[in-house]
């Protein structure tokens, strides 16, 4: 896949030079997910449900979880060591070493709590953590792969997520790097009403 990057706060400089080795497993798992890689993704998911799946956005998010956890990054890392802060919200998607990510396809009204998380993984807090990282990454969908790969409306993309940026810049102390990932080349969604009469989400190619 191809991805844009935005920078806050020198997120970006500070991932290509001290934190390197990391930023490249991340980039690593972004550009070698191919188009045929989602098809069968989203294929093999559609399979094991009743109903089509109507957009990318599964197929895409376990994509990344398995290529990363592969590399050895922890899924779901609690943010804080106390009992009463284990539940998701409070949790990281993924997490290794000086590094958090964030996989932001959820509602556009979630911005503004994806960015503060790695803000709380970062900053000391009065709540015991139970992980310190240096830098954020939240991964968004652009708004090519918004429209093409059959996500709802009401998705905050990464266009959205940037105009947060400015407004939120005392709130966001830490360096973030904010990824848009772009739509496959070779298809794109199409919805339909199925049989059931819910909406559902079917690979289309694009014509050359």
């Amino acid at each position: 896949m191809d991805g844009s990057f935005h920078s806050h706060r020198f997120g970006l400089e500070l991932a290509e030079s001290k934190y390197k080795a990391l930023w490249d497993e991340i980039k690593d798992v972004i550009y070698n997910i191919s188009d045929d890689d989602i098809i069968q993704k989203f294929t093999a998911l559609n399979s094991k449900k009743a109903t089509s799946n109507k957009s990318l956005a599964a197929a895409i998010n376990q994509l990344l979880k398995e290529r990363l956890v592969k590399k050895g990054w922890s899924p779901e890392s609690p943010i804080f060591q106390d009992h009463s802060y284990q539940e998701e919200r409070w949790r990281l998607d993924f997490a290794k070493k000086h590094i958090s990510i964030e996989v932001a396809f959820n509602h556009g009204e979630a911005i503004a709590w994806n960015l503060i998380k790695p803000v709380l993984a970062s900053e000391l807090n009065h709540v015991e953590k139970a992980i310190q990282t240096d830098l954020g990454v939240v991964i968004t969908a652009a708004d090519d792969l918004k429209r093409r790969g059959g996500f709802d409306s009401a998705v905050g993309e990464y266009e959205k997520v940037l105009r947060y940026l400015k407004p939120f810049s005392t709130l966001l102390t830490v360096p973030i790097v904010v990824v848009g990932l772009h739509a496959p080349k070779s298809f794109y969604i199409k919805q339909q009403k199925g049989a059931n009469g819910k909406i559902e989400g079917t690979i289309t190619r694009t014509k050359e």
